[in-house]
This record gives structure tokens, C-alpha cells and sequence, in this order.
């Protein structure tokens, strides 16, 4: 299988400061440290990994903005299956002894830590099993993100946490990325570096698996659709025959082919996808894997895990070879393409413009920032604004309903009429029917904060508490924490917690 090895990699050099003392006086000053813990729970397997992150203050003025210039990882875990009770539901108690089995091997304490993140995906996001693990982490509210993701920002996290996207920039070229877990499979197109589309769509490496006493018990529902697809029963009786599970491996390998090559979807791979489908536009370039199934795939692991995880690869590759003619490039992470924590820093901003219908909705934690791309000023449309709002929160997992952070980079004059387009796509985005109780967060890149907010609430009557607050510059997947207003200054302090990949 043809696939080459990028690893980046970054020297140190010395500062050229013959002073030690002075030049440690000045390390100090710009350079942040922190400990991190990104902990990945899933419908099959789970992990955490702590890193130490170093972050450097902006070279201009006094910034106190800072950004990451490296990190280390200190441990990592054992890859282990996410543990399940006989109702289907997470097992808090031992998933808890895992992780504090993973601190104590680290040789760390809670207090050591000072951010992380914890990403939900697939059974580990019902409402049941959420629940549970916050209360695993309910004494690091505020210094974690927990993020429930569904299929398209595991899409996402997939792509970034692999090394696909910084890949795909580096090559200045166009990527399609193909994560297979335990369950599903996720796409993401990536052109230089930036995701355009991602979709995803049921099945994976134990999709049919074995239970303790060896029987081929675990039968999830898609794995019904592709043995019906093939004419076979799927029972534990027919699926201890080896050539059964391959047929569904076989039919899965169909279905992944149909997506790779743009090709009109069967009512197969229809039954099966999760997600609208994706637009190959444009033509992939080369592909990149990851996941555990993936794993395989690259010859890192050879072991049986009592699953189809091994057969999934074997079709897949008869696929590429026979039907395909695109290379498969190797990227940096592939069963751990995941976060390894969340990097932190706090921002001033001015409190020239800041818009509050009520300084009780602060401070506020870990609230999801939506970027908003507004385009040029002689294409702003109010009912493009509303769709473009409601495709990038899709692409999150989040709803007109769900609390967020709308951020934006205003390069406008702030005229009436300008201000009226975008203030109305966001509204449109929101409705105006009352049933949001959420509060919205609009961080602006630009001085017009006040004058949106006012807009939104007087003009077009938005009934949603609201707040409005600018100089501060977000990115995707970034997550905010915006503390409570101080009165004497009339500024708020934000926090940025950026995922690291």
C-alpha cells in the first residue's frame, strides 16, 4: 500500500541572550506553561493523553494574547474499550477508576492540571451517559471543555487531530480524510489546510464483534442492513463463519468506494449514511486515514480484537487497488486523532462597545464559538448570512436552540444598512418565535458590537438574552469562557480555549 511519511517537527535555538538572569526575567514575562489533559471517550474505545503546552505572548505592544508555540506529551494511556453496562448505558464507576488509574500512573494530581478537554462521541453523547461523565468532572467545571460531538464535528476533530489538515496546507493541495471507529465512518474534504464539506455514515470495526465468552454477539443495526444487503442472516450462529462477517465487510468497502469516487449513492449506502452526503468538490488529491480501524491499515497493528476490524481493511484495500487509482498518504496520528488538551489564555477587551440585556447571563463557561465567514460588503445578504450561520452550526452539532458564540470579523463601515443585513441573518438564524431561552454570545472583530446589539433588541426585537462584545479573535473549534462585567473599567475578561491537535 503506497504512502509516504511527513512528520513537522520545531528546533529550539538559543535566545543569544548572554544575560541568563535577564533572559529568564523576559521568558517569564511572554511565556505561559500549562499541563493539559484531553480525554477522548467513544462508543468503542476510550483514552486520555496529558501534554505540557508552551504559549508566547504576541510580540506587539502589551498584548496579553498568546499563542502555542509547542507541546510535549508527558503520558499517554493504554487505548482501552469504553466500559458498558448490561443496559447499554456507561459504566461512570469504571470509566472514573480508569481515569484516576491514568492520573495516578502519570504520577499526577487533579490540581496539576491546569485545562483539558473531554470529547464525547457516538453512545457516550445520549443524554443518560453525558450525565454521568460530568459528574466525573464536575470539579473541574470551568478549566475543562466537554464536548459532546456528533458525527460531523467528530468529522472534523478527526481531520484536524489527525495531522490531515495541517498536511493539507502544508502541500497546498486537496485531502479527503477517512476516519473509521468502532461504529462509523467519517469523511471530511480539506482543501489547503480548510475543511469545506464532511459527512458520515454508519458501520466500522465492531460493528460485529465478540462478547467475553467468544460468541459473535455484538450485532449493531447497520451490520442487520449490510448482511440483509448480502443475503445472509446476521446472528451470532451465522456470524461465527468467517466467510459471512467478510461479506459484510465486502459490502461495506462497496458502500466507502461509492462515497470516494463521487458516485451516485445506492439505497445501501443511503440506508446507511448519517448525515447529508458530501460534495466532492473539488477532486481529492490523495486520502488519509485514521481511527483504529486504521491502524491495520498501515500494518501498526496486527493483533484480533474480536471484531471485523481486519477484514474491513483487507476490502478496502482490494478496493483502492482495483477501482482507484488515488494514493494514500500516512499522516502523524491515526487511533489517537484526537485533542490532547485545550490551550488558555485571557484577553481585555474594550468596553467601549459592549452590548448586555442583562449582566446576570455572566460570567458564562465554555461556550462554543460558530465562525461566521460575512464575505464582501456588495454580496452581504440577510437570508445568505441566516444559511451560512446555520451551516457552520451544523457542521458543530449545534442548533438555532443551543447556546453559542457567533463570531465574526467586521470589515465594514458600520452604516445603518450593513448593520441591518447581518443583524437580521442573525436574527432569521435564531426566529423571532420566542422558544430560544438561551443566551446568544456575539464576539465581533470590530468596534460595532454596541450598535449590533442594540439593533438586534430594539430594532428587531430579539427576545433571547443577548451579549455583544468585541476585540477578541476567534477561530473554529475554539471554546470561550466570558466572566462577569467589571463595573470600574466596564471591561469583561475572556478566556479562549483553542483545541489542540
Amino acid at each position: 500500500m503506497p504512502h509516504d511519511f511527513e512528520l513537522d517537527h520545531e528546533h529550539e535555538h538559543d535566545s543569544g541572550l548572554h544575560d541568563a538572569k535577564n533572559a529568564k526575567s523576559i521568558w517569564d514575562q511572554d511565556h505561559i506553561v500549562f499541563q493539559t489533559v484531553g480525554i477522548d471517550i467513544g462508543s468503542s474505545t476510550s483514552h486520555l493523553l496529558f501534554s505540557r503546552v508552551h504559549l508566547h505572548r504576541h510580540a506587539h505592544g502589551l498584548s496579553s494574547h498568546f499563542e502555542v508555540i509547542g507541546r510535549e506529551v508527558i503520558w499517554q494511556s493504554a487505548i482501552v474499550f469504553t466500559p458498558f453496562k448490561s443496559d447499554a448505558s456507561i459504566d461512570a464507576h469504571l470509566l472514573e477508576h480508569f481515569i484516576e488509574d491514568s492520573f495516578n500512573a502519570a504520577g499526577l494530581k487533579r490540581e496539576d492540571i491546569d485545562t483539558g478537554a473531554v470529547i464525547l462521541t457516538g453512545e457516550a453523547i445520549k443524554k443518560n451517559n453525558a450525565r454521568a461523565i460530568n459528574q466525573i468532572f464536575a470539579q473541574d467545571a470551568g478549566r475543562f471543555v466537554c464536548a459532546t460531538a456528533g458525527h460531523q464535528l467528530e468529522a472534523m476533530l478527526a481531520a484536524h487531530g489527525s495531522g490531515a489538515c495541517a498536511l493539507s496546507k502544508s502541500r497546498a493541495q486537496c485531502a479527503l480524510h477517512i476516519d473509521i471507529g468502532g461504529g462509523t465512518t467519517k469523511l471530511a474534504l480539506i482543501v489547503n489546510g480548510e475543511i469545506r464539506g464532511v459527512c458520515a455514515f454508519a458501520g466500522g470495526g465492531r460493528m460485529v464483534a465478540q462478547n467475553g465468552s467468544g460468541q459473535w454477539s455484538r450485532l449493531d443495526d447497520h451490520a442487520l442492513v449490510l448482511a440483509s444487503a448480502c443475503g445472509i442472516e446476521c446472528t451470532p450462529h451465522s456470524m461465527a463463519l468467517q466467510d459471512n462477517r467478510r461479506l459484510i465487510a465486502r459490502a461495506y468497502s462497496q458502500v466507502l468506494l461509492e462515497i470516494l469516487q463521487g458516485l451516485p449513492l445506492s439505497p445501501l449506502a443511503h440506508s446507511l449514511m448519517l448525515t447529508p452526503e458530501l460534495s466532492l468538490d473539488p477532486k481529492p488529491q490523495y486520502l488519509t486515514f485514521s481511527g483504529g480501524v486504521s491502524e491495520y491499515l498501515f500494518g501498526a497493528e496486527t493483533a484480533d480484537f474480536g471484531d471485523i476490524s481486519r477484514l474491513l481493511v483487507q476490502e478496502i484495500i482490494a478496493q483502492l487497488k482495483h477501482s482507484i487509482s488515488i494514493p494514500v498518504v500516512e499522516v502523524a496520528e491515526r487511533i489517537r486523532a484526537t485533542v490532547i488538551g485545550a490551550s488558555q489564555f485571557t484577553v481585555q477587551v474594550s468596553g467601549n462597545t459592549i452590548f448586555l440585556s442583562d449582566p446576570s447571563i455572566l460570567p458564562a463557561i465554555n461556550v462554543p464559538v460558530v465562525k461566521i465567514e460575512l464575505g464582501d460588503v456588495d454580496q452581504l445578504d440577510a437570508n445568505t448570512i441566516m444559511n451560512s450561520i446555520g451551516q457552520q452550526a451544523k457542521r458543530l452539532d449545534l442548533t438555532a436552540m443551543d447556546r453559542m458564540a457567533l463570531s465574526m470579523v467586521w470589515a465594514y463601515e458600520p452604516d445603518h444598512g450593513t448593520l441591518r443585513k447581518v443583524a437580521s441573518g442573525i436574527a432569521g438564524f435564531l426566529g423571532q418565535d420566542g422558544e430560544r431561552i438561551e443566551p446568544l454570545f456575539l464576539v465581533i472583530q470590530g468596534d460595532v458590537a454596541l450598535s449590533l446589539g442594540r439593533m438586534l433588541r430594539q430594532e428587531l426585537h430579539l427576545r433571547s438574552p443577548l451579549v455583544c462584545i468585541d476585540g477578541i479573535e476567534l477561530k473554529e473549534l475554539d471554546y470561550i469562557d466570558i466572566g462577569a462585567l467589571i463595573e470600574q473599567t466596564h471591561v469583561v475578561p475572556v478566556v479562549v480555549k483553542s483545541l489542540l491537535f
